[in-house]
């Protein structure tokens, strides 16, 4: 039969099963809707965000070249230079203490100064105004702008005072929106700006403070912003500023929206795969229930492509509803999250339709359908009439032919290439896929190992227990069981969920209980050397026992790392952030404490030789730095080169004070330097430690480690919600597949049930049987689910997030409990109708 009449007649035979009812088949359109309308609401949240850099990128930059220098702005032939390119606004940025009446009140601030062309692109959106002009000088009193939460800190209204530093600032109105906040470093208090004037006049610009100076360039018409960005960078390749363009407006948020979106398709693609099983499930009920209208079809002289093309058509026309019911869920998710939620994300972002993302989740679904479809639609096309009709009693196994393998790989290698390519994190996307793979084996294996073992025992044990009992094991071991899917869908959903809780409760309890035990109540920095002696005074003042740490601290930026320029250096990106911007450089003698050399050896108390440096054992993994290599450092504009003495394992979780890059003694001799210092008071004395610090030393800031780590739980809270909401989607299509795996064996179980009781067993030991049969399944998967998310957590937490582990044992517990409940939950919802059914009608109809 040629091609074209053997596909108008499948045409024609899935016609008519179509109208003939899908019943079971719902399991495979939800499951695919699901996966997809993850995968495409991710795609789409990332692309409306990415429209909204690209569309509003001059004034999240705030012109068209964005240069940053630390201590100093450009001055000489830099300055002129910018000035050249076209207009020019020129700000700087510092962290300070505000106060109000006295010091009654303080907060630390984000202090920002601005000249008369601020801000060059966008505007800077006030409300609850002043009259007077907000930067202007009136009464000798400077204007100011703040942000809300700062007053509602401080108790301040618009048209009343603060004091920064040396001056007072009458608050003049209230920021409604800052053009270029989104590009600005992280932040660690409210907003507070005024004219640059102001900020100079307040007395906190001192040799070796901590400023940022900022010059935003809007460029000449015709002029391009990468062209200026390399002209610059060829005429001044010592400089040491910083320079962006539109291309890198907000680093920081691409770099937060790639994580984000990599971690909302994986989660996508684990509803994917979980409901896989219950694709591959639903598609092998399905065909199990048309055995006689197959077995016909053969007899009646239908080759095996008919038969396969048929229910491809079939299924295939299903996955495309389910796809592009998840495609639907998903585009309009974006719209929602933007209604509901908008004000949370980091920039506005756009709203609408984005066909690249919504044609990779169609991909998605598409491959996914396909592998877990395939496999049971080409056992059915291999598989002879007569075998067909005896699988009315014995389920039919074999492999499928070798074209059909070969497609099912082709699909399975195209689904994990697709994973790793449309990932903003390859490396996360690949490590996923092995895990993935390696997963379904152990639970695949597991399964086969249930199996074997409820056989061994049956035959060998079965008379030392009683008929329930040998029933639910050889219900476990017999041709057609559900344990495999059962054991798949169980295990993959739950060694999600348990992954989930204990990185979750590891997290909570790092930021909940060890972190404030082990952390310093405040970090005190922009000390001047001289003052150091009446920070001590004043904290022990306040607190007699407080302890007390300090360092001398100057700024600088890696400039190259094996004589390689730090911009084109192969960094990895876990640790890219130690290279981009200032870090803070520092000296010592000996190795501080907490720190455990690791390679090399430290030098000398004494030494005065060329400059050494010591640095963090992760950093310099991630540079390719080894002992005796050599690292450029630009501070204050001048070069230094250094030679890698040791590396250290540095205990960032403990919050004392140390530095990823810690140089030798006499290193640094001649640059002007500041103190860090870190103090450890009693709880109930906090307060006035640091208020009798600021009040001796106004030009010092104080950062409270207790409200940074607040800082960081809300934002954990904020990813716990979207950790759980992705949770409940694996959850969610787990169930689904469990539901559809007990679903799957529930015609057999219904003639098993009818056997059982025409043979003289009761509904009861049936229902016990059962019982057994699902509870030894849930506690089987749940013990190993349990092992797999556990070393799972532990390698996320150790490896990858850097943190400490700890076994929870209360979680581990909950999920076994879960996992046997839900078996028994799906155990009782497909059984109960199958012991109901009544022996003599299904008895007639044979």
């Amino acid at each position: 039969m040629s091609a074209a009449p053997v596909l108008a007649l499948a045409l024609g035979l899935a016609r008519r099963e179509l109208r003939g009812g899908l019943k079971g088949m719902r399991v495979l359109v939800a499951c695919l809707a699901l996966g997809v309308a993850a995968i495409a609401a991710s795609g789409s949240l990332r692309a409306a965000v990415d429209l909204a850099l690209t569309t509003d990128a001059r004034a999240l930059l705030g012109g068209d070249l964005d240069i940053r220098q630390s201590h100093a702005p450009p001055q000489g032939d830099q300055r002129t230079a910018l000035l050249e390119l076209g207009h020019v606004t020129e700000g700087m940025e510092m962290r300070v203490m505000a106060t109000v009446d006295g010091n009654r009140d303080r907060a630390l601030v984000e202090l920002k100064g601005v000249d008369a062309a601020y801000p060059l692109v966008g505007k800077l959106e006030l409300a609850a105004s002043h009259p007077l002009d907000p930067f202007s000088i009136r009464d000798g009193v400077w204007g100011a702008v703040a942000e809300a939460n700062l007053l509602d800190r401080l108790g301040l209204a618009v048209g009343q005072r603060l004091r920064v530093g040396e001056i007072e600032l009458e608050i003049r109105a209230v920021i409604a929106k800052e053009p270029d906040r989104v590009a600005t470093a992280l932040s660690f208090g409210p907003r507070l700006m005024a004219s640059r004037e102001a900020v100079e006049a307040t007395g906190l610009i001192r040799p070796g403070s901590l400023v940022r100076y900022s010059v935003r360039v809007a460029l000449e018409p015709g002029r391009s912003a990468a062209e200026a960005k390399a002209e610059l960078g060829r005429r001044f390749p010592d400089a040491a500023w910083q320079l962006r363009d539109i291309s890198d407006a907000a680093p920081g948020v691409g770099r937060f929206l790639d994580t984000l979106s990599s971690f909302l398709t994986l989660v996508g693609l684990t509803a994917l795969l979980v409901g896989g099983i219950g694709v591959a499930n639903a598609v092998k009920a399905f065909l199990d229930g048309k055995i006689a209208t197959i077995a016909m079809l053969k007899c009646l002289g239908a080759p095996s492509r008919m038969i396969l093309i048929t229910y491809l058509i079939l299924v295939g026309s299903l996955a495309l509803a389910g796809i592009v019911l998840g495609l639907a869920v998903g585009a309009s998710v974006t719209p929602l999250v933007l209604a509901l939620g908008g004000e949370s994300l980091p920039l506005p972002a756009k709203a609408g339709l984005f066909p690249v993302a919504l044609l990779n989740a169609a991909g998605f679904g598409l491959l996914s359908a396909l592998v877990f479809t395939l496999w049971p639609l080409a056992r059915a096309r291999m598989v002879p009439a007569s075998t067909l009709f005896r699988r009315l009693a014995v389920p039919v196994g074999g492999w499928p032919d070798r074209a059909s393998l070969t497609v099912l790989a082709a699909a399975a290698l195209g689904l994990a290439a697709l994973t790793v390519l449309a990932s903003g994190n390859r490396p996360l996307a690949a490590w996923f896929v092995a895990a993935a793979i390696a997963t379904l084996g152990l639970f695949r294996l597991l399964a086969w190992g249930l199996s074997r073992l409820a056989a061994f025992l049956s035959e060998r044990h079965g008379k030392l227990v009683g008929p329930t009992w040998r029933l639910g094991l050889a219900n476990l071991h017999r041709p057609g069981s559900a344990v495999v899917g059962m054991v798949l869908s169980l295990g993959l959903g739950l060694t999600v969920l348990v992954t989930i809780a204990l990185v979750e409760g590891n997290l909570a309890a790092q930021f909940g209980e060890r972190l404030p035990a082990r952390a310093p109540s405040f970090y005190f920095i922009d000390v001047q050397p001289d003052q150091v002696a009446g920070l001590e005074e004043a904290a022990r003042g306040a607190d007699p026992d407080s302890g007390i740490e300090h360092a001398a601290m100057v700024r600088g930026r890696i400039s190259s790392i094996r004589g390689v320029p730090v911009g084109q250096a192969s960094i990895a990106p876990e640790t890219q952030w130690a290279a981009r911007g200032d870090r803070g450089l520092s000296t010592a003698a000996e190795p501080p404490p907490g720190t455990r050399v690791v390679e090399g050896k430290w030098w000398p108390a004494t030494y005065a030789g060329p400059p050494l440096v010591s640095v963090d054992a992760a950093v310099a993994k991630g540079f390719g730095l080894r002992v005796g290599d050599r690292l450029g450092l630009n501070v204050l504009g001048r070069e230094i080169e250094v030679e890698v003495a040791n590396l250290r394992q540095i205990d960032w979780s403990s919050l004392s004070m140390n530095f990823a890059f810690l140089l030798s003694p006499g290193a640094l001799d001649g640059a002007p330097y500041t103190v860090i210092a870190t103090v450890r008071a009693a709880p109930e004395r906090d307060g006035t430690v640091e208020k009798a610090v600021t009040d001796r030393l106004p030009n010092v800031t104080s950062i409270r480690v207790k409200e940074a780590l607040e800082a960081v739980r809300a934002i954990i809270g904020q990813a716990d919600l979207a950790v759980r909401l992705a949770g409940l989607v694996t959850l969610a299509a787990g169930g689904m597949v469990l539901a559809g795996a007990v679903m799957a064996g529930h015609r057999r179980r219904v003639w098993e049930s009818v056997v059982l009781k025409v043979l003289g067993a009761t509904r009861r030991q049936l229902w016990r049987a059962y019982l057994a049969e699902f509870a030894l399944i849930g506690l089987a998967t749940g013990l190993a689910a349990a092992v797999t998310g556990s070393l799972a957590a532990w390698a996320i937490l150790v490896h990858v997030m850097k943190a400490d582990w700890v076994f929870l044992p209360g979680i581990t517990a909950a999920t076994l409990g879960a996992c046997v409940g839900a078996s028994l939950l799906a155990g009782f919802a497909g059984t109960w109708r199958a012991l109901g059914a009544k022996a003599a009608p299904l008895l007639r109809g044979e």
